[in-house]
């Protein structure tokens, strides 16, 4: 795996109302993977202006540490969006999220909007729309001519579009959400999960995010600061998953190994397409070890 292709955790990406300054000066302290400074849904049009200020002026401001800085801006299709867009590209944060996009076409106006911005900025989209399940490929393909990056789930605006009830379970959204991630895998992209709309309960929680796991999520948006340990934790690779992954990898770096396919580690097969997988968590595992200690 070169260094470019090492993962960077982002099991938790907290979304702040970019209207409550004591909010943002908390997330410095705050144990989440990415912040998501938002001038969209959490925001009332009368405070619009004034959030995009103040995110402009907190990112500028710094002292986030490790966690990755991103403003959540309004669309293109409404009275804030290019305000958003160009002020946001001054301040340069690390991604802007962009909402609601729906096609390939919709990808290039966000980065047009955003051509000015530094190199590092990258594009993140919102998959939120009916229009956007049955444009998946297309979207994700657009990264290859365009800073897009990483898609991030939207379930309450897509079950506001389906009519669809938001169950326990997620019945009515597991094809969206298998699709979403297939085709991001396809096109290198990092793909994160809803939020989930219980703040209280950690069960709950805990168990949403265990099948964000089974879909192959890399982490999970979340709308208050309790909901970070839980998703930290179980977007965490186990350490039994750890050991078996360096006994994959010794097992195959091993001279008699050499040349061969398949092997038994541990009473368990071993292919090479374990490799890869063994090799992948590794890496997420220390770049997670890593960001902690900072």
């Amino acid at each position: 795996m070169s260094p470019a292709d090492t993962p960077r955790p982002r099991r938790s990406a907290l979304y702040m109302p970019a209207s409550n300054l004591k909010a943002m000066e908390k997330a410095r302290t705050l144990a989440c993977d990415v912040v998501i400074l938002d001038l969209e849904d959490a925001v009332a049009p009368e405070a619009k202006e004034i959030a995009r200020a103040q995110a402009v002026a907190a990112v500028r401001a710094g002292g986030f540490g490790r966690r990755e800085v991103v403003i959540r801006v309004n669309g293109l299709d409404t009275p804030w969006g290019r305000d958003d867009l160009r002020a946001a590209a001054e301040a340069g944060p690390d991604a802007v999220l962009a909402p609601k996009v729906g096609d390939a076409d919709d990808v290039f106006a966000y980065n047009n909007a955003l051509d000015a911005a530094p190199r590092h900025t990258a594009l993140w989209t919102m998959i939120e729309t009916c229009r956007a399940l049955f444009h998946l490929p297309g979207v994700a393909a657009a990264a290859r001519a365009s800073r897009l990056t990483a898609w991030v789930m939207g379930i309450n605006d897509l079950a506001k579009e389906m009519r669809a009830r938001q169950t326990p379970g997620r019945e009515p959204f597991h094809a969206a959400l298998g699709l979403s991630v297939a085709a991001a895998r396809a096109h290198g992209l990092t793909i994160l999960d809803g939020v989930p709309n219980d703040i209280e309960d950690m069960e709950a929680l805990a168990a949403v995010c265990e099948q964000g796991v089974d879909f192959g999520f890399d982490g999970k948006t979340l709308i208050h600061p309790k909901q970070i340990e839980v998703c930290n934790r179980v977007f965490s690779p186990s350490p039994a998953d750890v050991a078996w992954a360096r006994a994959v990898i010794a097992a195959f770096a091993l001279p008699e190994n050499a040349g061969k396919g398949a092997l038994k580690v541990e009473g368990r097969l071993a292919e090479l397409l374990h490799l890869t997988q063994a090799r992948r968590l590794v890496a997420v595992a220390e770049a997670i070890a890593e960001a902690e200690a900072a």
